[in-house]
Parts: structure tokens; C-alpha cells; sequence
């Protein structure tokens, strides 16, 4: 039996998907129970929550683990073994869903080695060896939103991959990130590929926008700033749905879509609220809009499973006033272009770090295996 809050979610044209993988997860069923009773119908992965596993000595990582140290394997090798068996595993476990929706969900993320956010060739390359080591049709390989990343999306659909285009927080990127994947999906076509069977998300990261936004209202410290505390993330992502909008009802569009290519769907990530003066579901509840993906940590859908009111379509016709939030903001000095620019460097930043703490967490179990 579904939650009510999280069918009403569904109906609405929203599609949860759960922002934690882990492989303890995966053998205690409680993915599978959420699948059942909250509507997830699809995961991405964070190399926070592998490392974490490992680290804690996680009985289900150490038969893999010793065998790849008696294998003598070096700690890339292992760290991209570990990962990749986990998210193949993930993708069989939303078969169902994959099949039930058409591919529409059923998605499992794996994000590329972020040291290589900057790196065109060797990003579209590692896209490659990922989806080729996972051998499920539906996962989805995520790469960076950075200037050097968008021509390996291109280069990543062209191949016939399907792509989660991650850590998106300004509008011009996103436009830029839009004209990527339809490109992209103009040389897949070109290759010979069935554009039916790619699908796309693009990840517009949410929480973090308050974050540092809030800061600097702060530090203005006047009424009118604090008046526009916590509007800062809504307002963005609601203008990035009506470019989503406008730039899939252009001709370049209808023409792929005639060929049987599918919208690369916005999805809505960093939805956990960090501000405890706010909702807990703000960035569920807000963002609700046909045709989203909304990519929760488990103690948001937790939240909003239990008390979110999910009233419908909460998107449309709010872009007036999402500029005005924009504008007022930036009469009060906040620019958002040093914001977005800001918050794609620390993000950038953080992904590395996170991925630092796993390669670290797994030489030591590799070392304490041997």
C-alpha cells in the first residue's frame, strides 16, 4: 500500500527517486520497501554514502573487498568494482519499474570520477567504461554540469548512453546543458542509435542556492533582506521549468521528438532543507510540476511521506514572481552570477573531496584485507 503523500506526488507527474545507494540497503530490502510504499522509482549515488559503508566495515563490501586485495588490486580498480557491482545491482532490483514506465524510470545513477570534472576527452571516456562495466540498460551516468563537461554530455549521448547531467544552479548552464543533450541526441541519430531508448535528467541543485544566498542576506541584515530569506531556491528552479518548457517547444525539438526522442527531464536535486526555520518539504512541496524528477535524501521523503500537503502543480505560473525575487535581490546586491558561479566551484570541490574520502577509506580496507 502506497503512502498518500507520495502517490499524490506521482499523480502529479512527479517521479521520486532516492538520493542514497548502499549495498546493505540493497540486501535488507528496505530500497525495495520503499520502492513499494513510498513510490521510488529510481536512486542516485554519492561517493559519501559508499565511503561511509566501507569505512564502517560493512559486512556485505568485505568478501568483495578481500577478494579484490588477493586479486591485487589497486584502490581505482577496487573503488570502481565496488561501485559499479553496487549500482548494477540497483538496476535490476528497478528492472520492474524500468519496464513497467517504458524507461521512463527504474534509473540508477553513477557519477563519473569528479577530478575529471575538467577534463573533456577523459570524462566521455570514463562515461564509457562505466556504462559498459554495469551492463544494465537502465543506468544513467552522471556527468558534471562544468563548461569542460558539456561537450562529454554530448559526446556521452552520441554513444547511445543515457546521461544525469549534475550540479546545475545557473540558468545559462542550464540552456547550455538543454543544447548539449539535443545535440547530442542530433549524433546519436546521425550513429545509427534508437533515440527511444536514451533518456536524460538534468540536476538542478536547490538547498545550496538558500544556503548561500541566506548568508549574504544576513549580512545585509535589514527587513527587506530577511523578507527574502529561503525564496531564493525556489525561485531559481522555477525559472529553470520554464526554460525546460520553452526549449522543448522549439522546432529543433519537435524534430527529435518525431524520431522518437524522449525530454531530458529536469530533476530536482539538493532537496534536503538546511534551514530549520523552514519547511521540511519546501523543496518537495514548492517544486511539484509535471514531468520532474525530484531526488530525495531518505529524511525528506520520510518528511514528506508523513505530513507533506501536495496540492498540485506548484510550478506554473510563478515565473513572474520568481523574477521579482531575482531582481530584489540583486537591488540589494546579491549577485547571482557570483552566487551560481560560487556554488558550481564548491560543489565541484566537494564531489572531489567525497570522492578523496572513498578512494582513502577503501586503500585502508584493502590493506587491512591483505
Amino acid at each position: 500500500m502506497s503512502n498518500p503523500n507520495t502517490a499524490a506526488l506521482s499523480k502529479a507527474g512527479v517521479s521520486i527517486w532516492l538520493d542514497d545507494l548502499s549495498r546493505d540497503r540493497l540486501n535488507n530490502g528496505s530500497l525495495q520497501t520503499l520502492i513499494e510504499e513510498k513510490n521510488v522509482v529510481g536512486v542516485t549515488t554519492n561517493p559519501s554514502i559508499f565511503a561511509a559503508a566501507v569505512k564502517n566495515g560493512d559486512a556485505s563490501y568485505a568478501e568483495q573487498v578481500k577478494e579484490l586485495a588477493a586479486a591485487g588490486a589497486d584502490v581505482e580498480t577496487a573503488v570502481f568494482e565496488i561501485t559499479t557491482a553496487d549500482v548494477a545491482a540497483a538496476c535490476d532490483l528497478f528492472s520492474g519499474v524500468y519496464a513497467e514506465s517504458n524507461g521512463y524510470d527504474g534509473r540508477v545513477s553513477l557519477e563519473v570520477d569528479p577530478r575529471m570534472a575538467a577534463d573533456t576527452a577523459a570524462t566521455a571516456e570514463e562515461a564509457k567504461r562505466l556504462h559498459d562495466k554495469v551492463g544494465r540498460e537502465n543506468v544513467m551516468i552522471k556527468i558534471p554540469a562544468t563548461v569542460e563537461g558539456l561537450e562529454a554530455i554530448t559526446a556521452t549521448l552520441a554513444e547511445g548512453i543515457s546521461v544525469n547531467v549534475t550540479l546545475i544552479f545557473a540558468l545559462d548552464r542550464y540552456r547550455a546543458v538543454v543544447n548539449a543533450f539535443q545535440e547530442g541526441l542530433e549524433q546519436a541519430r546521425e550513429n545509427g542509435h534508437d533515440l527511444s531508448r536514451i533518456h536524460s535528467v538534468a540536476s538542478f541543485f536547490v538547498s545550496r542556492v538558500d544556503t548561500e544566498v541566506d548568508k549574504r542576506l544576513d549580512s545585509i541584515g535589514t527587513e527587506e533582506a530577511a523578507a527574502l530569506k529561503g525564496r531564493a531556491g525556489l525561485a531559481n528552479a522555477r525559472l529553470a521549468y520554464q526554460v525546460y518548457e520553452e526549449l522543448f517547444s522549439t522546432e529543433r525539438w519537435s524534430t527529435l521528438e518525431a524520431a522518437g526522442a524522449n525530454r531530458q527531464r529536469p530533476l530536482w536535486a539538493s532537496t534536503g532543507v538546511k534551514d530549520p526555520n523552514l519547511p521540511d518539504t519546501l523543496y518537495v512541496t514548492g517544486l511539484v510540476a509535471e514531468g520532474v524528477v525530484n531526488t530525495m535524501p531518505e529524511k525528506t521523503l520520510d518528511a514528506t511521506a508523513d505530513h507533506a500537503e501536495v496540492t498540485g502543480d506548484t510550478v506554473s505560473g510563478t515565473y513572474a514572481e520568481s523574477n521579482e525575487v531575482l531582481d530584489q535581490l540583486a537591488a540589494l546586491g546579491v549577485s547571482y552570477n557570483d552566487v551560481v558561479a560560487l556554488l558550481e566551484r564548491e560543489g565541484v570541490s566537494k564531489f572531489e573531496d567525497a570522492w578523496a574520502e572513498l578512494l582513502e577509506d577503501v586503500r585502508i580496507a584493502l590493506e587491512e584485507a591483505r
